[in-house]
């Protein structure tokens, strides 16, 4: 039962933490989602001006420009085949900061042996993403180039414009739970976003995402 990451991977996915292989062998084949609960135990932004960044990506799920301490959160997993038959998995992050609701939307395939990160709402914007497993057997995630994509327009995305995303995420045996660390910074306005936190994950069984978990639009390009 090979899921997108098992296949992007390779033989390191076998050293991942037992329960990291768990969640990221979400999948149409193995049959089963992942939804995970918890606690950012802190969220940051960057300094004032880099606002205005942040509540444009808000617009369409991209970045988040909210901030605090203790923020329940859930991230959905589910796998999909998308409309042009590219098996798909839904990364859709949910948080309540003093009541008001935002959303990280993204949903990644696999393409000529790397996971292309598709985010926001329309899949305007398709980041490549870099794996390695740690010793410790947990997982680094780092992005790389972008491309945005818009109806007749397709170009490589200026990293001036955007931020880089640098996430870990890892199993704890003793408390039980994963923890997740993610940085989000820009080469010229420097850090943008941030969060750690920890959650706890079920595995309901799933071969199809709820509509509501799809992105409004499917880019065939990568």
């Amino acid at each position: 039962m090979t899921s997108i990451f098992e296949a992007a991977l390779g033989e390191d996915f076998a050293r991942l933490h037992p329960m990291m292989r768990r969640r990221f062998g979400v999948g149409l084949e193995a049959g089963y989602g992942c939804v995970g609960t918890g606690v950012m135990a802190r969220i940051r932004r960057g300094p004032w001006w880099t606002v205005p960044f942040l509540q444009l990506g808000k617009v369409r799920n991209i970045l988040i420009p909210d901030h605090g301490d203790d923020v329940a959160f859930t991230v959905h997993n589910f796998p999909y085949l998308d409309p042009y038959g590219r098996e798909t998995v839904t990364f859709v992050r949910e948080y309540s900061i003093r009541s008001a609701p935002s959303r990280f939307d993204a949903t990644m395939i696999l393409s000529e042996g790397r996971i292309v990160d598709y985010l926001g709402t329309h899949q305007h914007l398709a980041v490549d993403l870099d794996l390695a497993v740690l010793p410790d057997g947990s997982l680094h995630l780092r992005s790389g180039a972008q491309r945005f994509h818009e109806g007749g327009v397709s170009y490589r995305f200026p990293m001036l414009f955007s931020g880089r995303a640098d996430l870990h995420e890892s199993f704890d045996d003793e408390a039980g739970v994963f923890r997740i660390r993610m940085e989000v910074r820009n080469a010229f306005f420097g850090f943008l976003f941030g969060y750690e936190g920890e959650f706890t994950c079920e595995f309901p069984p799933a071969t199809d995402a709820p509509l509501r978990l799809k992105p409004l639009r499917h880019e065939r390009r990568v």
